[in-house]
């Protein structure tokens, strides 16, 4: 984790990289800035979706000590989420406090692939340069609480739909505690949508129609389709929701904040109360900036938020690679520049200072050098680690593959088993069920057939009776007693003059 040098600015500019649109800030007043450039005295500030993050949560010793949490924390990240050891993830973390297990440090982990961060802030940096903050969405929450404009002490949601992304952010005791990415951007919106309508509908034309009109008003052809889709949206909230209730042990959440990234006539947060049954209000947060009176994304009005906290308010949880230059003086070019002047005015004060440099040169190869060792001596006892731990990660999925064989061959014979267990006796209880009621007419069987094709099942009866009336009969008794059980057909009921006997062949199907 790197230090940052501190800075005076005098103004903010936060940036949306996905929609490419700026808000600059001194005053708490923003207005839009749709010429961004660089500047010395403007601090950068932008955030990451939550689809482009992964977050997990991540238990350490105690006994580590501070200086080797990270790569503590790298290692363990590595194991149990299998990431690809051939990438170099950008990982981030931040401690939590509400575990019951003493003796371990907790920790979320925010995970980012460093290419997607270049190619999602390329444009960006193209025309401001650095990006002093790159947050990720969720933890900029986090500024509602400091600032007081949220005082809950409960568990609070927030769901916000953008173009691109759509998340829910769960907050208990004003500290982040979960987030996830539901797949109901506008974007995605728009698809499913097309789908439930069931033709292609422009995307600019449903965008209209979703911020500027009213499903309480409106009589559009649309009304219906909007209604079944905000169904879905409610009832996959409600599955998350109901998550983490059974995940994190939450009893009630207290409060919903939901909100779109554009102005709407329709209320979400009073279609919310009624869908999910939890108070909910829109993101119309009582913020200390003020706009120039155009619409203004909430999230502009977070970071901006943001800035204004204090290093201890903030989670230290930070991805940009944009870093500005330091001072010169700070700089290895600029340290070189003094150091050459301050040799040149000392060799022609002092003829000794060739001596004094040669001595400090030889005094920090001999540092660097006790350096390199300890830092060879490190990658091959970690190589030799990492070695032993592939060896055993060999033998465990060995281990697992014979015992899925293994489990495998003890369910198919359990299968086997169950199936002469319990369908071998089915049809022995079917057929003398069927001779007792036989029996009740005097109807003699002369022989059964049975028949199974696919999932249909058959018993076929060729009957025998002196009189046809007692055939009828027993069709119609059985009929009614077995009704919804078993499907009777019986087509024809032949005479036979030798000896005299009606015949019959009667069909059991079991439904």
């Amino acid at each position: 984790m790197k230090k940052k040098t501190k800075h005076s600015y005098s103004s903010v500019i936060s940036v949306n990289p996905y929609k490419e649109s700026y808000f600059s800030g001194s005053s708490k007043f923003l207005f839009k800035n749709n010429s961004p450039k660089y500047g010395k005295d403007q601090y950068a500030i932008s955030y990451l979706n939550t689809k482009n993050f992964i977050t997990s949560q991540i238990s350490i010793s105690k006994n580590i000590p501070d200086e080797d949490i990270y790569d503590a924390i790298n290692n363990r990240v590595y194991d149990e989420l299998a990431l690809d050891q051939a990438l170099n993830y950008q990982i981030e973390f931040i401690e939590t406090f509400n575990s019951p297990n003493q003796n371990n440090k907790n920790f979320l982990v925010f995970i980012v692939d460093p290419s997607e961060i270049k190619k999602t802030f390329a444009n960006v940096v193209s025309k401001i340069k650095y990006i002093d903050t790159i947050i990720p969405s969720p933890l900029l929450l986090k500024s509602l609480y400091q600032k007081d404009i949220i005082e809950s002490n409960g568990v609070d949601a927030f769901i916000y739909f953008q173009e691109n992304d759509a998340s829910i952010t769960i907050y208990r005791e004003k500290e982040f505690l979960y987030t996830k990415s539901i797949n109901f951007s506008f974007l995605q919106m728009h698809e499913r949508f097309c789908e439930l309508y069931g033709e292609r509908v422009l995307y600019e034309d449903f965008i209209d129609f979703l911020s500027n009109s009213s499903l309480k008003d409106t009589q559009s052809d649309f009304k219906e389709y909007f209604i079944k889709l905000y169904k879905e949206i409610f009832a996959h909230i409600n599955d998350i929701l109901t998550y983490v209730k059974r995940a994190y042990d939450v009893k009630k959440i207290e409060h919903i904040y939901i909100d779109l990234q554009m102005q709407t006539i329709t209320k979400l947060d009073e279609m919310s109360e009624v869908e999910l049954g939890v108070k909910s209000s829109s993101y119309d947060f009582n913020y200390i900036f003020k706009s120039d009176g155009s619409y203004t994304d909430q999230l502009h009005f977070l970071m901006h938020l943001y800035t204004t906290l204090s290093k201890d308010e903030r989670y230290n949880c930070n991805f940009t690679t944009f870093h500005r230059p330091p001072k010169f003086v700070q700089r290895q070019s600029g340290k070189l520049f003094i150091f050459c002047a301050a040799s040149f005015v000392i060799a022609l004060l002092y003829p000794f200072t060739y001596w004094s440099l040669a001595y400090a040169q030889n005094l920090q190869y001999e540092l660097l050098n006790a350096e390199y060792t300890e830092l060879h001596n490190m990658k091959i006892t970690r190589e030799a680690i990492i070695k032993n731990k592939e060896a055993a990660k060999t033998n465990l999925f060995t281990l697992l593959q014979k015992e899925q064989e293994d489990y495998a061959q003890k369910k198919a014979t359990l299968i086997k088993i169950h199936d002469v267990k319990v369908n071998y006796p089915m049809k022995a209880k079917l057929l003398t069920m069927f001779t007792k009621d036989l029996n009740k007419f005097t109807i003699k069987v002369n022989s059964i057939a049975y028949n199974e094709d696919k999932d249909k099942k058959t018993f076929t009866l060729n009957l025998l009776s002196k009189k046809d009336k007692e055939i009828t009969q027993m069709i119609e008794y059985l009929t009614k007693v077995y009704e919804g059980k078993y499907d009777f057909s019986l087509r024809r009921i032949e005479l036979k003059n030798e000896p005299n006997q009606y015949f019959s062949e009667l069909k059991v199907i079991i439904l």
